[in-house]
């Protein structure tokens, strides 16, 4: 049975399980969900992100997602008040890089290309202009937070095996 004890070791452990899930996803959009929907006809591609765009947001995603950014906020903190202790450095970095370049990235980025995405027309000149576009910057910042992700889980994970 885990103690209070165990805590710590528990809440690192999955908020580095999830910061991996999370890159797990971004990684498979930046690898060949965007590239499947860029072969697509615009009308077709804009259609189909989004409905990605609306299915995305279900309890098992913003679980994962939002989980995790709570965990990282906690994780921040319990390595300020642990400053002294070992790791609390990769602690501290590797919640903020998730906080800040997965979560703020999202939140400052993709969401707004998404949300400009879902209000064009899928058959217009236009449309087909803005999915141009879409595709280069919405790829640039999911690299950013899947690479964020990444190196967050991988900074938590070293935290696994120290204090």
């Amino acid at each position: 049975m885990a103690t209070l004890y165990h805590l710590p070791f528990v809440l690192k452990l999955l908020t580095a399980l999830g910061c991996g899930l999370i890159a797990g996803v971004f990684f498979a959009f930046s690898t060949f969900v965007i590239n499947a929907l860029a072969r697509l006809q615009p009308s077709e591609g804009i259609a189909a992100m989004q409905s990605i765009n609306i299915t995305v947001i279900n309890p098992w995603f913003m679980s994962a997602f939002l989980g995790t950014a709570a965990a990282c906020i906690f994780l921040a903190i319990f390595s300020l008040l642990k400053w002294s202790q070992p790791g609390a450095v990769y602690l501290l970095v590797g919640s903020l890089l998730y906080l800040v370049g997965t979560f703020g990235v999202t939140m400052g980025f993709n969401v707004p290309l998404n949300d400009t995405l879902a209000i064009a027309k899928p058959d217009s000149t236009e449309g087909a202009n803005l999915w141009a576009k879409y595709l280069t910057d919405w790829t640039m910042w999911n690299h950013v937070r899947t690479a964020a992700a990444l190196g967050s889980a991988a900074l938590l994970s070293v935290t696994l095996g120290k204090g």
